[in-house]
Formats: C-alpha cells, structure tokens, sequence
C-alpha cells in the first residue's frame, strides 16, 4: 500500500495486487468454443474421493478432468450403459477434438454391456481390447489416466467401475493421483497400462467382427448375450505363461536333443489337454497341414471335453472324431478314441504309423496290458504323455519305464498357484520338540527305521499333533485330512491315537486291499472320516480334490516328495477356499535341507529365502500363506544359514562322501546344484574333487586318459578360476564345438570353419577377457589344451548346460545367420563381443557399456541388467528397460543420445541403414553368490516408435517371443 502511494505522487503504474496462481494454460482461441471446468481438487495434489456428502462425485470430476486430457486410458473390470451415459457430454468433446481414448476391460461375471463396449467404439472412436478370460478372473483394476501436453497428468485409482452406481452414490474409494504430487505412481500406471495393452491375452474389439465373440464370453460369464452365441467361442486360445513355458520345453527336447516321445506332468486343472492341442496346431504349422493325430483316454467324458478344446484351438468347429461308444469315426485323420475302443478294433488293424500325433492323457496307466500294447503298436512322428503324476500306485513310475526318467515339462506349483488354477495354500511350520540330530544318516536322508522308533508311540508329539490340528482348522469334524507318517506301522499308530481323541481317522498302504482303500477314500469324501493317514505311496487312490488339510508327520527334504504330497490337497473343489498344511518340525542334523523343499514352495533360493522366513513370507501368491512359530522359525533360519555358511572344508567332505568322479552324478546324487559346487568366481569341481582325493589316476579314467594326466600348476590354477565362465553353456552348436576344441586331438585354429573360427574366438575370450597375453587364437586353445582336467571340466560343464536347458534355440535369422548366437541361449558379454567381431586380438579386448557398436558385422548390441541397482524393487519404482508384453522392449538409450544423433538415427532408421539390433538381458548384474550374471539372448529387434531426447526410450518389436520365464522377470508388471 505504501508503495502505491508513492507511485501515484509520480502519475505513474502502480503495483498489481499478488501474488495470482495459474490454474489453467490452453491456446486462445480454444477460449472462444469451449468452456472449461477445473475439477474440484486441484490437478497437482493427490486426493481420496469416497462419494461422501463433502466430496465431489467421481463422474463430475472425470467429466472435468476430460476438457483439458490430450488423451485418455481407463482400466475397467466392466463397463455398464448406465455409467457411460453420465459421461457423454465429455466423451462427444473427446471425439470431436480427435483425442486418442484407449480403454482396457473384461468379461468379468458378465457385467460388462455390449451396448456400452459398441458405443465406445463406433460412437467416441475409443479403441478397446478385451480380456476374454473365463477360467479365473485376473482383472479387477478400475482406473483412469489423463495425459496432457502440459504435463500435468492426473490418474483416479480405485473401486468404481464404470457403472452410475459406482460413480455417483455407491460406497466407493477413489485415490486422484498427480504427475507432480505422486510422479512415481504416474510413471508405473502409464508402464503398466502401456504393458496391459500389448499383451495378448487383451484383444482388439471391432464390433462388426468381434461381437459375436463378445456376446459368447458374456454368456459364458452369466452375462445377457445380444445375440446367439456359437457352438465354438471364435476366440483364439492363448496360453498361460506356464503352458507357454511347458511348450517351450517341448521344442527344446525335440529340436535340441532330437526326443520325440515325451511326458508332460502338472496336476490337473491346469490345462494339460491346452498345452497339448496348441503343441498340435503348433506342429501342423511347422508342417504346412494339419497332422493326423490320435488323442487316447479311458472315459467318453476325457474324450468329449478334449475334442472341444481342441476345436477351440483350431478355430475349426468340425474338427475330430471320437471314437467311444456309440461313435465311429468316418475319415480317420483326428481321432479321439477310448483305449478300449481300440482294443476292440484290434490293433494290429492300425497301421503303426498312421498318426503322425498321439497323445496320451492320463499316462499312468500306461503300464496296463491295454495301454502297453497300444504304444508297442504305434510308431508316431510325436508321442506325448500327460499325467497328474507319473507315479503308480505299486511304485512304477511311468516317466521311468516309458521315457528314460525324463520329463520334458513339469509345471511349478508357483506358476500353477500366480495362475490361479490351483487353491491357495496356508502352511504351518509347528516346532514339534522332537530331538532328531541322533537319528543315523544314509545316503542324503534319515535311517526310517530309527525314524519309525523315534515317531511311533510318542504320545507326546502325537499330543502335539492333535492340539495345533484343532488350532489352525475350523472344525476336526468337518475336515478331510491326510496325514503322511514315516511307516505303515507309524501310520496305524496316528489312526488309533485320532480316534481316541474323537477325530474318526483310518490308515491306508499299499498293503491295504484295493476295495478297502476306494471305500475309505468314499468314506472321507462323505466326513464319515476326517483323516487317512498314509505313507509315501503315491498311488492314484489318493488324489481326492476334496482333500483340505495335509499333516506332514514326517521330515522330508526332497522338493519332489514333498510337492507331491501337497499337490494331493491343491486341486480345486466345491466350497474349499484353501489347503490348510502342518508341517511338524523337530531339531534337524545339520545335513537335513529346509531350503529345497522351501525353494519349490516359494521359487527363491538361498539368500533370498533366508530374507523371506525372517520376514514372514511377504511376497507369496494372492492367498497363500507360509507361517513357521518362533521355534520352527529360528530352526528354519539356523538350517538355512548353515547351509549358506558350508564352507570349503565341509562340502570337500561331502564330495568324498558321495565319491562321485563326475560332476552330473554328484549333483544327482547329492540333490545340489551348479551354484552349490560354483559358490564364486574361482570356485572349480576339478578343484573340489582333487581336496576329496577323488582326482588320483586310479580313478580319473572317468575323466581324462590317465596318459594325459599332468600336475597341478598356477597357469592350471588360472584357467581353473575361469570355469564360471562356463556354466551358460546351454546351445548344442557352442556346446559341440567347445568340446571339440578341448579334445586331445583338436585341429588347428587354421584348420576350423568359419562358424568354428567365431566360436574359437568366443571360448578363447570367455577363457581370457583381455587376451591373456597370448598372440594368437591357437596358441591360446594349445595352451589350455595342455591341462586336460581343466578342459574335461569345460566337456562336463557343456554336457550339463544342454542336458538342463529348458530353451530351443534358434538362429538370429536373415543378416545375422553367419554369426553362431542363438536367440534364448545365454551367454557372458565376452562370447557375445567376440562373435559379433567387436573383440579381437590386436584389437579391442575391453568393453562396459551398456551397448556396443559392432561394425564388423553391422550390429548394434543390447546389454540390458534389468534390476541396475540389485536393491528391492519398491512400489513406485522408475522402469526404464521393460517388457511390455512378450514381442514387445521398451528401452532407454544412453544419456547423451538424441533422435537427431548419429546413434539415435542409427537406431531409429536401422531398417533402411541395412543394419541389425540384437537384444541381451539379465534380472540382475549378479547372482546370489555375487557371480556376474550371464545374459540372454533375445534375437534381433525392429524399430515401433520413440519418445524423449537424451535419453530416447524406443519400443521395439522382438522376431521372436521372449521365454516365459525371461518375461516375468523383464516385465513391468506382475503376471
């Protein structure tokens, strides 16, 4: 004011009152047409909106929020005329101004609206996809996001679909989130939203040609159909990343070690009969036609629902026959037979390769007369098996008789779990006070006879046993129980002790007759008993999916047994919400492993699992539960530690225990793995073996020629430390030609092909990053060749790779076919530099970067860690490098590239340059022994689009889909 006053006495401006806030920028003349409402809570703070008589209504503010989006995105579980009408005024400004809307929704209970999805459509221009997903519900998120030029991006996460209940006077939370206020949770919605939409299982919905599809999935869903739906659903079948995964196992075992009879394991309801018809359509493919094929089962009910699922994955309504019954098939090229239909025809009818397909379902009853039979008689370009579980009741495992004891693909209970196929699980860790640490052990368990004194008649634990039951489950009358005991005697003890105690309980063995045993699992079904007690016979007669409550009642570290005993009470049923587990924990030796049948339960390894159980478990599948008290706690914790801790000494006296010469018979032996023997950079089994006094000459004729046999020296010592570098070993091509190269009589480095002189270079520089001080390539390999143990490791160690590769591995295609990667092989940095002509001797032998220009061949290279900071990835955690669906990369260049750079345009303009982007990625830079990680190969990239200068984030499009696995780790989002 007193300024004023003085400025008036000189007739001059006088001071404006202040300060003014900006609220709104937009060009002028948009001033003329439209009139603009600023939502209630300003567009830079985060607010909650609960429909409460204080708040503004979320229609009013999406209405508002709209005038001023330069595009929008809703994320919607379903979406209701009655909701999309409350928004019309600023959906027709939407469309008139040619904003971009993008929405994402699903067939959820049917709610959503055809009406609805088509006005969307056809009326606003909004470009939908839908989830069509019936066998469980994955998406549940309601949320919109509103992106302006600004930079003022706003995004309501919440409760309310898009329903006017929902929006105007339901009981309805909705968080406003802001660019400035909560950047972080902007920048995950946009990745996630962007993530949604390229994946596949989000479909593009054109009304003129998906409606009818629509109109099924709503029925199917208990929704209100617009039309009649068809006898197939028009929908293509996509596989869950489990079955993916399994597929992937298939082609890997088939193109990688030429098997073409295989057995597929997962428990059932997890889509055994899917993985099996896309692994057909997949096959007919490849082929050019459409295979003949014979689907075997033993019921016209297998039968008739395995014909409609593969229908629906043909997209082909007529085609198959069945052949049970009353039906008789006329053509003969897909045929979907009972085995006793075949029996009655008389095979030797069949001629033995008339189908070029079959598949077995419920291949463990392979074994009967029938079954064995049938696959003596044919002679198939595929056969494939699926079981449940491929052991029998008399203890014949199929996987053994039938396939060598491998099985090309298992599903994980996690995978089966996240997938929301199996019933959660809750599981109990109770210290049960028992003092096993002077029970004898042979041969990697406990002596079960010492077990059985140990368990049986200890009222005590049996006590014990019954008092945590009726604490952790509803009702002891109501439940249906197995128990798992050590022995058939143990087992007879439990059933006494339970019935005693009021609870109506029964043991069941393979001594027990078989009627005896169908009548008591009747009677469990019915609640005339609560519980069966058992021992580890894993027959058919126990697969009960009523089954709710597991009592492990005996120490069991295999992760296959103990899977197997909980996957008898996983499987789905009418009114079981969960699988309640009690595993009773006494005190351990210290040879007992908590950890690996923790690992199968959970997925994590060592470290990762000590941190889990000392933080109760917190990242588990939706559901699930793992709770230990403090006692099993602590002996859980003590037992893992201490396996971490197992120095050198101790596990050299646990090599010479086993006395296993060869790597592979160790590990199969022992139940460790690779990163148990390579603990660190340095670590060698040749070393292991030699402290164990298992390497003398008498015995190392399983290894090397006692001939070759020299002593060990410091340059040994050297290349010894470098067998680290060795365990990504796992395409056939590398893995033959490095052990050719490591062979006694190996030809010289002149004498390779050019294929051989790339991989020469790659195993030579993997062996000595900067060159090793050597001057050529040849007297490099003569050099390591002088140590035979060292390179009958390296033979051992690219056995193993291929042998445990769940990948197939194919060439990087057109341009890149001279050069021997392979996409979804793994590789260390150095393999990789080499073979793209980026290192060589004389030249470059040192590289850092995240990317390398590879001029030789024409090349860029990715080098991607996509975890940079090793930390815990929080919440509100900034992605850069990310997969946005399978066959879809965004990555960030380095800081100082622009779009208008050398680089950037090299980059962006690749196509028309004639030049090639390979992609390689690892979860982190180090693994949980602090080993530097390898990468794998993701094949070559396409250019989709960019963003931002320096740096420029660049979507790009994969030739070939990412393994499922790599993919959950480089995705953006949770799977």
């Amino acid at each position: 004011m007193l300024a004023n006053k003085i400025l008036q006495g000189f007739s001059t401006d006088i001071v404006q009152p202040g300060p003014t806030q900006l609220l709104s920028l937009f060009p002028q003349d948009s001033l003329k047409r439209r009139q603009l409402r600023r939502p209630s809570t300003p567009l830079r703070k985060p607010a909650l909106l609960t429909n409460g008589k204080d708040d503004p209504n979320l229609a009013a503010e999406l209405r508002a929020e709209m005038g001023s989006a330069n595009s929008v995105d809703l994320l919607c579980a379903f979406i209701r005329w009655t909701g999309l009408r409350l928004l019309e005024p600023a959906l027709e400004d939407l469309r008139d101004r040619g904003i971009h809307i993008r929405v994402i929704t699903s067939t959820y209970m049917g709610a959503t609206e055809r009406r609805a999805i088509d006005e969307l459509v056809l009326k606003y221009g909004a470009e939908v996809r839908i989830n069509y997903e019936t066998h469980a519900t994955r998406l549940h998120a309601k949320a919109w996001l509103f992106r302006r030029n600004t930079g003022f991006d706003t995004a309501y996460v919440g409760s309310s679909n898009l329903s006017a209940p929902a929006m105007l006077d339901g009981l309805e939370w909705n968080v406003k989130l802001s660019s400035v206020g909560t950047p972080d949770l902007l920048r995950k919605f946009e990745i996630t939203f962007d993530s949604y939409w390229e994946q596949p299982a989000f479909q593009p919905y054109d009304p003129a040609v998906d409606g009818e599809r629509l109109d099924a999935a709503l029925a199917r869903n208990g929704g209100r159909p617009t039309s009649k739906p068809e006898s197939t659903t028009g929908l293509e079948i996509q596989p869950y990343l489990h079955q993916q995964e399994m597929l992937e196992n298939l082609e890997a075992v088939r193109t990688v070690d030429d098997l073409h009879r295989n057995l597929l394991v997962a428990a059932t309801g997890t889509g055994k009969t899917v993985i099996a018809a896309l692994d057909y359509k997949r096959l007919s493919e490849a082929a050019g036609r459409e295979l003949s094929l014979l689907f075997v089962a033993h019921r016209q009910e297998i039968l008739k629902q395995s014909l409609r699922t593969y229908r629906d994955v043909m997209q082909r309504g007529s085609f198959g026959e069945l052949y049970v019954g009353d039906h008789k098939p006329a053509q003969w090229k897909q045929v979907f037979a009972s085995v006793q239909s075949l029996s009655a025809l008389g095979l030797e009818k069949l001629d033995p390769r008339q189908f070029d397909v079959v598949v077995i379902d419920e291949f463990h009853h392979a074994e009967a007369p029938t079954y064995r039979r049938l696959l003596d008689r044919l002679q198939p370009q595929e056969l494939v098996g699926l079981t449940a579980t491929p052991e029998r009741g008399d203890g014949v495992n199929v996987a053994d008789q039938f396939f060598g004891g491998r099985i090309a693909g298992e599903l994980r209970l996690w995978d089966a779990l996240d997938a929301d196929l199996l019933v959660p699980f809750h599981y109990f860790g109770v210290a049960d006070d028992v003092d096993l640490s002077q029970v004898e052990w042979k041969r990697g368990n406990y002596d079960l006879t010492q077990l059985e004194a140990l368990y049986t008649g200890n009222d005590a634990r049996a006590a014990k046993v019954i008092s945590e039951l009726r604490d952790k489950v509803t009702s002891t009358s109501d439940m249906r129980a197995l128990g798992f005991c050590v022995s058939v005697q143990h087992a007879h003890y439990m059933a006494a002790v339970f019935n005693r105690a009021g609870i109506a309980a029964m043991a069941v063995s393979g001594e027990t007759p078989e009627t005896d045993r169908a009548a008591a699992l009747r009677k469990l079904r019915d609640r005339e008993l609560n519980c069966l007690f058992a021992v580890d016979l894993f027959n058919e007669g126990l697969d009960l999916p009523e089954i709710d409550t597991i009592m492990l009642l005996r120490p069991t570290q295999s992760a296959t047994v103990f899977i197997q005993q909980l996957g008898r009470g996983l499987r789905r049923a009418k009114d079981k919400s969960v699988l309640t587990v009690l595993d009773y924990i006494g005190q351990q030796r210290r040879e007992f492993r908590f950890d690996a049948k923790l690992k199968a339960l959970t997925g994590l390894r060592r470290k990762a699992l000590e941190k889990a159980v000392e933080d109760g478990f917190p990242y588990l599948p939706s559901g699930s539960q793992i709770i230990l008290d403090r006692v099993a706690q602590q002996t859980v914790l003590n037992n893992i530690r201490d396996q971490l801790r197992v120095n050198r000494k101790q596990l050299v006296a646990e090599v010479r225990s086993y006395g296993e010469h060869l790597l592979e018979d160790y590990l199969r032996e022992s139940g460790r793995d690779l990163p148990d023997v390579y603990r660190k950079t340095g670590d060698s089994w040749t070393s292991l073996i030699r402290e164990a006094g298992l390497a003398d000459i008498s015995h190392a004729h399983d290894v090397v020629p006692s001939s070759q046999l020299t002593g060990r020296s410091v340059l040994e010592e050297e290349l010894l430390r470098r067998m680290t570098a060795m365990l990504c070993i796992d395409d056939p091509e590398r893995a033959e030609t490095y052990t050719k190269l490591v062979s006694e009589n190996a030809p010289h480095y002149e004498e390779l092909s050019d294929r051989e002189q790339i991989l020469a270079r790659m195993l030579f520089f993997a062996l000595w990053p900067n060159g090793g001080g050597h001057t050529s390539y040849d007297a490099g390999l003569q050099f390591l060749r002088r140590y035979p143990l060292v390179c009958a490791e390296i033979r051992q160690l690219a056995a193993l790779g291929v042998q445990r590769s769940g990948y197939a591995p194919k060439g990087l295609g057109l341009g890149l076919q001279q050069i021997p990667l392979y996409s979804h092989a793994t590789y260390r940095r150095e393999e990789v530099l080499a073979a793209l002509g980026y290192f060589a001797l004389g030249g470059k032998t040192s590289h850092r970067e995240g990317v390398a220009w590879c001029g030789e061949t024409k090349t860029d290279a990715f080098f991607v860690t996509l975890e940079k900071d090793e930390k815990e990835r929080a919440a509100s955690i900034m992605y850069k490098d990310y997969a946005m669906s399978p066959e879809v990369f965004h990555w960030e260049s380095q800081n100082a590239t622009s779009p208008e750079s050398v680089t950037g345009r090299r980059y962006i303009n690749h196509k028309s340059l004639g030049t090639k982007v390979l992609l390689f990625t690892r979860p982190r830079q180090r693994d949980e022994n602090g080993m530097t990680m390898p990468y794998t190969c993701l094949g070559q990239l396409d250019y989709m689009s960019h963003s931002g200068s320096k740096p420029v984030g660049i979507v790009w499009k994969l030739h070939r889909a990412m393994p499922a696995d790599v993919y959950v780790e480089a995705s953006a989002v949770a799977q």
